[in-house]
This record gives C-alpha cells, structure tokens and sequence, in this order.
C-alpha cells in the first residue's frame, strides 16, 4: 500500500501525516508513506485544496485534517 499525503508541508500536513501514522500502527499495517509537497504533483492527482490523502493513488480525503479515527476507518474499508 502506498499512501501520499498532499501538501505544502504545513502544520495541517504534518499533523495529517501524524494522524495516519497512528492509524496504520494501530491497525498493525505497514505501507510506504510519501509526502507530496510539489504543487504540480498535487494537481496532477487532481487536488486543488490541501492537505490531501491517496491512497495507491486514489485521492480519499481533500482539504481535511482527518483524524486519527478517521484514516483507520478509510483503511478499513
């Protein structure tokens, strides 16, 4: 699994990519996280609000800081 979370880097960011962090531990699962910061990648996945999650590319949340329940629930399904 590859998640992405799409950005700029800023405070929204960093606490989207701390909230999946605890989500994947908590579910025990592993997957590569990568932190997209560069605007052309972000438009190319279609994202014009940030912070965004992709997971294996699919764009599931946009302009939201998901909390940690959140992502586990997105990871579920």
């Amino acid at each position: 699994m590859i998640i992405k979370i799409l950005g700029p880097g800023c405070k929204k960011c960093s606490t989207l990519t701390e909230n999946t962090e605890k989500a994947l531990a908590s579910l025990g699962l592993t997957a590569e996280l990568i932190k997209v910061t560069d605007f052309a990648q972000i438009a190319a996945h279609g994202v014009m609000s940030t912070p965004a999650l992709a997971i294996d590319d699919k764009v599931v949340s946009v302009g939201k800081v998901l909390t940690t329940a959140e992502v586990e629930k997105i990871l579920q399904s």
